[in-house]
């Protein structure tokens, strides 16, 4: 069911990627992903996918140890922030309040109950493309690099959660989300969660991390125009060295057609097609898997590869 701030939240601002391998981190979101360096600041440069209308879509910070830092989710409106900052300290995962970063208005820190650190904002500067690289049409917010992945914009993030049925409570009862899809296990455990704050089919997952281990990261995902987008990525990243771990193929879950692949610093990185995919009943029924469902495999009968259970950032500890 919906939460009560349904809407509240509009989408996945920008993300934080951790990285210790900075400079070919840098390499892999400049030249195979085209994206835009925007800025600079101390450890961390600004990146910008191309059709994304915010300034920044990935802060890139060079870590010890790869993962995900902060994630910032865009309110609705002033009135909606305010709305749901209120329902995060009532929770008691409050942080306060902090300015935001490169035209990021005053932005309310938090945690969700697996310790992901994330923040709320709505006030933010829109992306201005420089004088000698203005698109050829208005309504998109960059030129289209033309090269690489040309990577479209931020899609979603999969939490890797300790507890799926706690973090997915908080979502729904505090931040608002819907779950659209979801597996349960024989033991009537749910082990992952689909949610989305509005028609998308998802923005935020929490998958069970078979470690016991808290604040980790799956992946982060950008959408692609087409799936021959993906197939040609896919090239792309064999021709440069850089790590397929699976696809390109069909997700049978959302049905969305992926491919995944190891960024330099570890982190996996998903490039999806969600296709003309999007909820638009307002008494949506969460949609579970058994089981024996997703041992199957994906759509087109391909088994989940065993490590997209097993890796995660940042890496665990032998």
């Amino acid at each position: 069911m919906r939460g009560p701030g349904f809407l509240d939240i509009a989408h996945i601002g920008h993300v934080e990627l951790l990285t210790s391998d900075f400079d070919r981190s840098r390499w892999f979101f400049t030249e195979l992903l085209a994206f835009r360096e925007v800025a600079a600041e101390g450890d961390s440069v600004f990146l910008h996918a191309w059709d994304d209308y915010e300034r920044y879509t990935i802060k890139l910070t060079s870590a010890p140890k790869s993962g995900v830092g902060r994630v910032a989710l865009r309110a609705a409106s002033p009135e909606a922030l305010e709305r749901r900052v209120a329902a995060i300290e009532a929770a008691g995962r409050g942080i306060g309040w902090k300015d935001g970063e490169q035209g990021v208005g005053r932005s309310y820190a938090f945690t969700d109950p697996d310790g992901h650190a994330m923040e709320l904002y709505y006030d933010t500067e829109w992306f201005e493309a420089p004088e000698d690289a203005k698109p050829a049409l208005k309504n998109q917010a960059d030129k289209f690099p033309g090269r690489g992945v040309n990577a479209r914009r931020l899609d979603h993030i999969n939490y890797l959660g300790k507890d799926v049925e706690e973090n997915g409570r908080f979502v729904n009862e505090v931040l608002g989300g819907e779950a659209t899809e979801q597996i349960q296990l024989d033991t009537g455990v749910i082990s992952a969660q689909w949610f989305h704050f509005t028609n998308k089919t998802y923005d935020l997952v929490y998958s069970g991390d078979w470690t016991g281990s808290n604040g980790r990261l799956h992946h982060i995902a950008f959408a692609t125009d087409t799936r021959e987008d993906i197939l040609k990525a896919a090239d792309i990243f064999l021709e440069n060295g850089i790590h397929i771990e699976s696809g390109p193929h069909k997700h049978a879950i959302q049905q969305t057609f992926f491919l995944y692949v190891y960024e330099p610093g570890g982190n996996r990185i998903e490039f999806a097609n969600a296709g003309a995919r999007v909820i638009l009943a307002p008494d949506w029924k969460t949609v579970t898997w058994t089981e024996a469902e997703r041992a199957k495999g994906q759509a087109w009968g391909m088994k989940t590869i065993s490590t997209f259970h097993t890796h995660g950032t940042p890496p665990v500890d032998e």
